[in-house]
C-alpha cells in the first residue's frame, strides 16, 4: 500500500503522523466534554485517550495510513486530530474520514481543509477505496461539514455505539 505523507501542508495548517509527543494534546483535545456531545460513550479517560493515541500509531505501521496531529502551520499548536482510516461499512472496503477539533477553533474552516487533504491523498493513492464519513445523527455540525465538502447523506449504518448516519461523497459536489 502507498503510505500516506508523514507530513502535509495546507494553506493554514500542516498534518503530521501522530506520536507518542502528542499525549497532551490528545488528552485536552479529547478529554473535552464539547468534543464528545454527541458520543453516547462521552470523552474517554487519560487512559483510553493514551490508549487511542497507541492504537492512531499501530494503524500506521500496520496500515500506511491514519490520523495526523492537526497544527496551526503559523504557531505549531496542536488545534486537533484527523486523518483516514480503513473501516469495513456494511461488508465494503472503505475509509473513514475522522475529524475533531478544539471548541475554540470550531468554525473557521479548518476542518475542511484537512478533510481536503486528506481525501486528495486517498484520491491518488487509493482511488479504488471511497471515502466515507460516519458520524452521528444528532451531531449536525460534523454534517455540515461533510455537506460542505460535497459528500451526502446515502445511509444509516449500526456500530457498536449505535445508529450512525453514512455520508459518501458525490463527486459533481465536491468542493476543493
Amino acid at each position: 500500500m502507498t503510505s500516506t505523507p508523514d507530513v502535509i501542508h495546507t494553506d493554514r495548517l500542516l498534518l503530521r503522523r501522530v506520536g507518542p509527543g502528542d499525549l497532551r494534546a490528545a488528552i485536552s483535545v479529547l478529554s473535552d466534554p464539547e468534543t464528545h456531545r454527541h458520543n453516547p460513550a462521552g470523552p474517554p479517560s487519560p487512559e483510553e485517550t493514551a490508549a487511542m493515541l497507541v492504537e492512531w500509531q499501530a494503524h500506521w505501521a500496520h496500515d500506511g495510513v491514519g490520523y495526523w496531529a492537526v497544527e496551526l502551520a503559523s504557531t505549531g499548536e496542536v488545534i486537533g486530530f484527523g486523518g483516514l482510516r480503513h473501516h469495513r461499512l456494511d461488508g465494503e472496503p472503505t475509509f473513514n474520514l475522522f475529524y475533531r477539533f478544539r471548541p475554540r477553533h470550531w468554525g473557521r474552516g479548518y476542518a475542511p481543509e484537512m478533510a481536503r487533504a486528506a481525501i486528495a491523498w486517498a484520491d491518488r493513492a487509493r482511488p479504488d477505496r471511497p471515502v466515507v464519513i460516519i458520524t452521528d445523527p444528532d451531531n449536525a455540525p460534523s454534517q455540515r461539514v461533510a455537506e460542505k465538502l460535497g459528500f451526502a447523506h446515502a445511509g444509516d449504518s449500526i456500530t457498536v455505539d449505535g445508529p450512525v448516519l453514512v455520508y459518501r461523497r458525490q463527486e459533481a459536489t465536491m468542493v476543493t
